[in-house]
């Protein structure tokens, strides 16, 4: 049976004499910085916990330290791989969050959730001084939605701070597209070929994450869905995400309760979207995602247990332990 692109079969990996998935494969949860996240073929899912009061989606949001916690155990357990905490919103419309608000809204959340759980930890931020707090704590990955250039849209160029440190900490990092501040990103955008524009540039900003140290199978690739994109740039980027995958690095995306689901079922909140959101990310799973960033983690990782067999990638639906016992660094576990 032919795999998604840019898969492996799960017995490629786990099982390579056949037959049954081996003691092996309740292992993968594991996340050395050393070794890549991905390489069993299991499309990734990445609950969202949300730190901004302002976030767009209305769920998924902490409004202090201990509730981010139970959220992102609450998230784990419903079968997400991996979470992602964003201290400042970027929905459209948007205004700029300072990295001081960030950092307050932060604190020391990062090294509290990592005494709770092996999982890997995201945070979602352009800001290097975040960054560094957050690595520092334990985190994993820095998800930059302005792919290491620091200023939004196109007043942003390049900011080597953020990719050495980055390189330093031996993080993974997820570079993502937006052609403009999210204040301003939906003023009627244009592109000339969306595909191939959006792919030029993510590859420029990889190949500028690589000569700073960070290694390709740490590089992830997310087109932006929704930031600075029409409702047929999005169909068109979905449908030709293997554009993406096939460049050979990881892609993610971000497709969950997005304004497209509403153009199609008509005008419905961001908490009426589920079943827009499980169709998409299944469609982008099948089209080569690696990860899916998503507010429903249960539904989601259902859908794409059942995706990911049809495709050949026998998996199973497990959260990684979370840790009942104290810290070495004197945190509790809710």
């Amino acid at each position: 049976m032919p795999t998604r692109p840019g898969k492996k079969r799960d017995e490629e990996i786990h099982n390579p004499g056949g037959g049954p998935p081996g003691p092996a494969a309740a292992e993968w949860w594991r996340f050395p910085r050393a070794e890549p996240l991905l390489k069993r073929g299991k499309t990734l899912v990445m609950g969202i916990v949300n730190l901004d009061p302002l976030s767009f989606s209305g769920v998924n949001t902490a409004s202090t330290p201990d509730a981010a916690i139970a959220q992102s155990l609450a998230l784990l357990a419903e079968g997400a791989d991996l979470i992602d905490l964003g201290p400042a919103s970027s929905r459209p419309g948007a205004e700029e969050t300072g990295a001081e608000v960030e950092i307050a809204r932060l604190g020391d959340l990062v090294a509290r959730l990592r005494a709770c759980t092996a999982a890997p930890i995201s945070v979602d931020t352009r800001h290097p001084e975040t960054a560094e707090l957050a690595l520092s704590q334990g985190a994993d990955i820095i998800n930059d939605i302005t792919a290491l250039r620091g200023g939004w849209g196109r007043c942003g160029r390049h900011n080597p701070v953020m990719a050495r440190i980055i390189a330093n900490a031996g993080a993974h990092v997820i570079l993502m597209h937006m052609p403009a501040a999210p204040a301003e990103m939906q003023r009627s955008p244009e592109y000339g070929d969306v595909v191939g524009e959006v792919r030029e540039f993510l590859l420029d900003r990889a190949e500028l994450a690589e000569r700073a140290g960070i290694p390709r199978d740490k590089v992830w690739l997310d087109p932006g869905f929704g930031f600075g994109k029409t409702f047929q740039h999005n169909r068109e980027l979905l449908l030709q995400l293997t554009a993406f995958a096939d460049t050979g690095y990881q892609v993610a995306v971000g497709l969950s309760r997005k304004r497209m689901i509403a153009d199609i079922l008509g005008a419905c909140p961001p908490e009426d979207r589920l079943e827009g959101s499980l169709a998409l990310a299944v469609i982008a799973s099948l089209m080569g995602a690696d990860m899916v960033r998503v507010h429903d983690v249960r539904a989601t990782a259902r859908a794409l247990a059942v995706a990911d067999a049809i495709a050949g990638v026998p998996t199973f639906i497990a959260s990684p332990p979370v840790k009942q016992t104290p810290s070495p660094r004197g945190f509790n576990c809710p």
